[in-house]
């Protein structure tokens, strides 16, 4: 077997992550001619052939399988020695994506990221708020705040804090209306709600425990944009209470009718001791602290 180049380990990673070729390419700034090369050179390196292509994308080979095993542990290790390097000069420096739930990276990552770049301003975090799952164990994050907690994988997860979803509506939209004293009231209110296809989050799914089959006026993937929407006036909505009693704009109907989920950090077992990782996860957890009164 001929010797590796780390450079072709580093695309092999990419196209075993990203599933395609070109793909991978985008991921690593390379054309899909070089990426296609350099697998190619790896797999006659390797003596083995890595991957199956197919219109559909690519599939890695059992070869290919215990490759990316080694592979994310050399990853690692390189990752690992630069960031110790640079904490060893007293710098913490580099790139750290967070992916979270909109209304947390929204209304409280975003709102007071500022905190983190006082403290380390050599960190370039990078948020992804999103109503999907993200998987670690691809890299499509450092980080990921999550509402349930990983069945298997080599995940750190613990549990951050408990949030509450209420109903809520615009007070001069409440003041349009006649009281709404109980939940058969309420379906007769323009609803705004999830687009029930995109939701990738089974935890997401809180609506039938509220209002059941209760009609909607607008849907849209955005928390962000259904909190705009409900704030304006357009009728009533779950929201997230530690965001909704930010607004002066909405009031609460119904308090006693209200769901409860969790919001857990999770972060992949090997990057747990990165300098970098380390400083966002204290950020994370200073945030809670500070914030804990609004949950």
């Amino acid at each position: 077997m001929q010797s590796l180049d780390w450079d072709d380990i580093r695309v092999f990673l990419a196209v075993a992550r990203d599933g395609r070729l070109q793909a991978a390419g985008r991921t690593l700034g390379l054309d899909h001619s070089t990426v296609a090369r350099r697998m190619t050179g790896l797999e006659a390196a390797m003596g083995a052939r890595l991957i199956d292509r197919s219109p559909r994308g690519v599939l890695l080979t059992h070869a290919g399988e215990l490759l990316r095993e080694h592979a994310e542990r050399i990853e690692f290790e390189m990752i690992s020695a630069s960031a110790e390097v640079g904490d060893d000069v007293g710098t913490v420096a580099g790139s750290v994506r967070l992916a979270t739930p909109e209304a947390f990276g929204t209304y409280l990552v975003a709102p007071n990221v500022h905190r983190l770049h006082a403290r380390h301003p050599t960190i370039e975090l990078e948020l992804a708020p999103e109503s999907r799952s993200v998987s670690l164990s691809r890299r499509e994050a450092d980080i990921a705040i999550g509402l349930t907690r990983p069945p298997r994988g080599r995940v750190i997860a613990r549990r951050l804090i408990n949030y509450r979803l209420g109903l809520y509506a615009a007070a001069d939209y409440l003041d349009r209306h006649p009281t709404i004293e109980g939940l058969d009231a309420v379906k007769a209110h323009p609803l705004v709600w999830y687009i029930d296809e995109l939701i990738d989050i089974p935890e997401l799914r809180y609506f039938d425990q509220i209002v059941h089959d209760a009609p909607t006026v607008f849907r849209s993937s955005s928390i962000a944009a259904q909190q705009a929407a409900v704030a304006n006036g357009l009728g009533l909505g779950v929201l997230h209470v530690f965001a909704a009693e930010q607004d002066p704009r909405l009031r609460r109907v119904l308090p006693e009718v209200e769901v409860t989920r969790s919001y857990w950090l999770l972060m992949h077992a090997d990057q747990q001791r990165l300098p970098r990782i380390r400083a966002v996860v204290e950020f994370l957890d200073d945030l809670i602290r500070i914030n804990q009164q609004r949950f």
